[in-house]
């Protein structure tokens, strides 16, 4: 019980996050934007019913949903944020047919004074909230009723005949009821996004998008818990750094063993039957990085690829789905293949037929992501009919699979769990030095099917603001959160059964890294959603807790130090040389946690930066830099740590890996820093001198300093692209025999001699 204390704050810590998560998310949900049962004019006109609205929300999604355009901020960076969109030009249309009435040609051409006037005139009429709870109908003003025919008939020709500049091509939507049905969802965003709740002065969206027509400006919490953030986080760094200086150092467990402890063991046909994961985890990386290239490249060219008309077989909508699908998958199947390695690693047991179970969940995993694309290529292209939700691409950001796809994917996590379990069962009951660190193994895999499962929460008609909470559980929790718990565990326990770790040392770090990332990590789920229709809580929630995240990242530098000192360790050690990439891209993800979700995620985490900047390239730079710096780049190293130990005794050549680490590294940062950072940065500024409407216009992002900052992701691209064709074809090389070091071989001793490649294909 040497770890008592830690076990305690752990639990502590999940019952009172998750209480306050599950509470406040309760509450948010209740108290979100009304969907009305009816919408009639000042006159008694009938517009519209709230079934349209639902209805449209529903086509949205087919249409690709938060993959073309955003919503309240998210979803994709091409095309405009429709809500602020169709805000702004609501407002434009009614403030010109009062221009029109009192003899201007339109309101731009009236005196400063009478456009003074009548902007608060417009600020009061859209901000005043006519929803009747008794009668659940909203009664519109004849004007915004005008406006809603207009932009009707707006929204309708853009999804009929296309927009190059939003990268929607001809007929991405031609049935003229759905064109109206989602005019009539982008109207309701627009209407949450301006109206007043009941008995305050803020908007359900607490005032996001900035919109100085109708008064959308930061709301003082919004800048009150943005400076209080500030102020936690340099007193969570301040007490993070004197809790590390007051520890005594511990090192590893005395010397270096003189040779590879895996040598000489022979790995079991289930550790034999992963290494299929790993060469599609290979292949489907290779295949993403395609995808990233041509999504880029339509922000340039709109409806094609370097003059080939590549939107009428691959919109941008189907391209960007795949590649943040193929993203998850991939990475979460390098993760789901070395736990599936290191069970019989840790427990020294092979379970009966648990080769076969392998090899079952391999072919589910294969159905599934074959089958999900599919379904997503089909559904956007509107041939899945009704059936697009459960087969086809849902419209949400990172869980777009149809719900079909979703079921299966949750039942073949649950399967992989069972797996898990039965492996490690024998070691859990030795109750051995391994113990607690195998108990926390054990937790973080239930909690990868049990987190994922949240994005079975909501359904078809669910409201938006039910949808972007569970949407979060997965993302945040499932994806940025027990994974890396989890993939933490997995390294602890790699490094330790190479004996470069001692298991007091792995076992007391990993339970107090845990407990500070996930005290932040739980209820910083809420930074996600300050804007989505939440009340003060969930931004005072937010603010706080995602500061606590970022504290722990300022001493990542301690952990990446660690793993390059074991590569050093050659001298005495030669055979640690046969790791040293995969320990390399372990360093890599060190310096991507700290640069990636730490300071750019939080340059945009506190309320006031994210209230002008969410929804714009700012957003990717985290993105990427967090999303592939830290969970991908921990996938490739998992990949070739497992792939190694699966051969110890067989050297690879390092020159291609030597390659792609360096190519994929300095490609990232160079695509960020000439590229998506400084166009995040400019739009930044547009948001704050103008509007959230202007910094994602076609207006703005076509001019030609964005164009050129555009084209500047080519070198960071094409590097970037390099690195990853030279991985995959050093992985194809396990396979062929090419990869490896057809001159020499690693002995027990450690030494190198010439020897024939007679295990080329052998394990495999």
């Amino acid at each position: 019980m040497q770890y008592k204390k830690l076990w305690i704050a752990f639990a502590v810590v999940m019952l009172v996050s998750f209480a306050v998560l599950g509470g406040v998310g309760y509450k948010a949900i209740n108290s979100g934007p009304p969907t009305p049962a009816k919408v009639v004019t000042a006159d008694g006109r009938l517009l519209f019913t709230g079934k349209t609205i639902r209805d449209g929300q529903n086509v949205w999604q087919s249409t690709g949903g938060q993959e073309i355009g955003t919503i309240w901020g998210h979803g994709a960076y091409v095309a405009p944020d429709w809500s602020a969109d169709y805000l702004h030009r609501q407002s434009e249309i009614v403030l010109n047919r009062w221009a029109n009435q009192q003899g201007a040609s339109d309101y731009h051409s009236l005196s400063a004074e009478s456009r003074a006037a009548l902007q608060g005139r417009l600020t009061e009429l859209t901000r005043r909230n006519t929803y009747d709870a008794a009668t659940h109908t909203i009664v519109l003003d004849n004007d915004r009723a005008v406006a809603f025919e207009q932009l009707a008939a707006y929204y309708a020709d853009v999804y009929g005949n296309g927009r190059d500049a939003y990268a929607i091509p001809a007929g991405a939507l031609s049935d003229p009821v759905k064109q109206r049905q989602m005019a009539t969802f982008f109207w309701w965003t627009a209407w949450a996004a301006s109206t007043n709740r009941p008995g305050q002065d803020v908007t359900y969206t607490q005032n996001w998008p900035h919109e100085e027509l109708i008064g959308n400006r930061p709301t003082g919490g919004t800048i009150v818990w943005s400076v209080i953030s500030f102020v936690l986080l340099l007193a969570g760094i301040g007490g993070m750094v004197w809790y590390f200086a007051s520890q005594d150092r511990e090192h590893s467990p005395g010397a270096m063993p003189k040779r590879d402890p895996l040598l000489g063991l022979q790995p079991t046909p289930s550790q034999r039957a992963t290494v299929k994961y790993f060469f599609v985890v290979a292949a489907l990386w290779v295949v993403q990085v395609a995808l990233g290239a041509i999504v880029a490249h339509y922000g340039v060219e709109g409806g094609g690829f370097y003059g080939i008309p590549l939107a009428k077989w691959l919109p941008y909508s189907v391209a960007r789905t795949w590649h943040l699908q193929i993203g998850i998958f991939w990475i979460a199947t390098s993760w789901l293949a070395t736990g599936l390695y290191i069970v019989p690693a840790v427990s020294g047991i092979e379970p009966k037929g648990q080769r076969y179970g392998v090899n079952a969940l391999f072919v589910a995993v294969v159905a599934v992501v074959v089958g999900s694309l599919a379904g997503e290529w089909l559904g956007i292209e509107q041939k899945l009919g009704n059936l697009w939700f459960w087969f086809g691409s849902q419209g949400y950001e990172y869980v777009d699979l149809g719900r079909v796809w979703q079921i299966l994917l949750f039942v073949g996590l649950t399967f992989w769990l069972w797996l898990m379990w039965r492996g490690l069962k024998p070691a859990l009951a030795r109750r051995d030095e391994n113990h607690s660190l195998l108990m926390l193994f054990l937790i973080s895999s239930i909690a990868i099917p049990l987190f994922y499962a949240a994005g079975l929460m909501y359904g078809q008609r669910s409201p938006l603001i039910s949808a972007e909470y569970w949407r979060w559980w997965v993302v945040h929790l499932w994806v940025e959160g027990f994974f890396e718990v989890f993939a933490t565990v997995v390294i602890a326990f790699l490094l330790t059964r190479l004996r470069l770790l001692s298991i007091r040392t792995a076992t007391r770090g990993v339970l107090f890294s845990t407990v500070i990332y996930l005290s932040g990590g739980i209820v910083g789920t809420f930074h996600h959603l300050y804007f989505t229709g939440t009340p003060n809580a969930v931004l005072a929630l937010g603010a706080v807790f995602s500061a606590f995240e970022v504290v722990p990242l300022v001493l990542i530098g301690f952990e990446a130090w660690e793993n390059i000192r074991l590569t050093r360790g050659t001298t005495e050690s030669p055979w640690v040389s046969a790791y040293k990439w995969p320990i390399y891209f372990f360093v890599a993800v060190a310096f991507w946690n700290f640069v990636g979700a730490g300071l750019f995620g939080f340059m945009i985490n506190p309320p006031v930066a994210l209230y002008y900047v969410q929804g714009l390239n700012l957003t990717p730079v985290h993105g990427h830099t967090a999303l592939f710096g830290v969970y991908g780049m921990l996938g490739l190293g998992l990949m070739l740590f497992c792939l190694r130990a699966l051969r110890p005794g067989l050297m690879w050549k390092d020159r291609p890996l030597a390659i792609a680490f360096w190519s994929i590294n300095i490609g990232l940062a160079a695509m960020v820093m000439l590229s998506t950072l400084p166009i995040g940065l400019a739009q930044a500024w547009a948001s704050v001198e103008v509007g959230t409407w202007y910094a994602r216009s076609s207006e703005f992002l076509g001019t030609p300093m964005m164009s050129h900052l555009r084209w500047m992701r080519m070198f960071g691209d094409t590097l970037f692209a390099f690195g990853a064709l030279v991985l995959g074809w050093f992985v194809l090389g396990l396979v062929t025999g090419h990869s490896f070091d057809r001159g020499s071989r690693m002995l027990e001793e450690g030494q190198y001699t010439p020897e024939e490649p007679e295990m080329a294909h052998q394990g495999h």
